[in-house]
C-alpha cells in the first residue's frame, strides 16, 4: 500500500533552512508529488508541487524565491528546502500524492520557526 514518510522537521530560528524529505513506497514514483502545510488554526495549504519526469515545479507565492521542491526518482524521495524561514511558515507539513482522484497523505513533520 501506499505509504509517504517525512522526515526532517524541526525547530528553527527565522532567517534559518530545514531540508524536509518524503520517502515513498507501495507505487510506482511516476505521479506529481506534492507538499503541503497547516498552519495552528488554518487550512492546509499547498506549498510546492513537482512533476515526475520533467520536473516542472510550482509554488505558493508566500514561498516563491525561498523553497525549493526537488525529487530523486531512483530514491523514491520528494525534497523541501527550505530557506530564509519566517515565523508564519510554522505549520506542519505534509507530503502528498494524488492519484485516481484519491489524496494519499503521510504523518507530517512539525516545522516551528522561532527565536
Amino acid at each position: 500500500q501506499v505509504q509517504l514518510v517525512e522526515s526532517g522537521g524541526g525547530l528553527v530560528q527565522p532567517g534559518g533552512s530545514l531540508r524536509l524529505s518524503c520517502a515513498a513506497s507501495g507505487f510506482t514514483f511516476l505521479y506529481v508529488m506534492s507538499w503541503y502545510r497547516q498552519g495552528p488554526g488554518k487550512e492546509r495549504e499547498l506549498v510546492a508541487r513537482i512533476t515526475s519526469t520533467d520536473r516542472t515545479t510550482n509554488y505558493a507565492d508566500s514561498v516563491k524565491g525561498r523553497f525549493t521542491i526537488s525529487r530523486d526518482n531512483a530514491k523514491n524521495t520528494v525534497y523541501l528546502q527550505m530557506n530564509s524561514l519566517k515565523p508564519e511558515d510554522t505549520a506542519v507539513y505534509y507530503c502528498n500524492l494524488r492519484r485516481a482522484g484519491n489524496d494519499y497523505w503521510g504523518q507530517g513533520t512539525q516545522v516551528t520557526v522561532s527565536s
